[in-house]
């Protein structure tokens, strides 16, 4: 039975080097930024994304980041209802809201941090102010979207 760490090493794999060496950047700061929280893997169809949750359920997820063939994003599962003063939030669905990760770098610029701060803030479960969070990979599609941009 693969460990936990080794499946996340094999989904990252399946990216471009250059986006594989982002999600692993992004994660680590994250997993700095929210030493408490659970990160719950998933490595969907359209998506390998990691959320940070107060719990071991999806719906106590706070932020999560999303990677995709044509990049990485920090995804606020209730953004919609976040205040966005700098506008940086993309997206036009009833409940999430996107910010695009360039780099690592961009998680700590002070508009994104603002909209952690918020998202963090209004959980309904709050995060632990203390502890190591676990990692569960939750759940892996047979079927998924190609992870390396195709070349034309």
């Amino acid at each position: 039975m693969p460990t936990d760490s080794s499946q996340i090493a094999s989904f990252i794999a399946k990216f471009d080097p250059a986006k594989a060496k982002l999600i692993r950047a992004c994660r680590s700061a994250m997993r700095k930024r929210l030493p408490s929280a659970n990160e719950l893997v998933y490595d969907n169809y359209n998506f390998f994304v990691i959320g940070y949750s107060a719990s071991e359920r999806a719906s106590d997820c706070v932020v999560s980041l999303a990677a995709a063939a044509n990049g990485v994003g920090l995804s606020f599962y209730y953004g919609a209802t976040l205040p966005d003063p700098d506008g940086i939030l993309l997206g036009s669905g009833t409940q999430n809201r996107f910010v695009r990760l360039p780099s690592a770098a961009t998680l700590a610029e002070p508009a994104v941090e603002k909209l952690i701060r918020a998202a963090l803030a209004q959980a309904k479960t709050p995060m632990p102010s203390t502890g190591r969070g676990r990692t569960i990979v939750k759940s892996i599609s047979a079927k998924q979207r190609p992870r390396r941009a195709v070349q034309r």
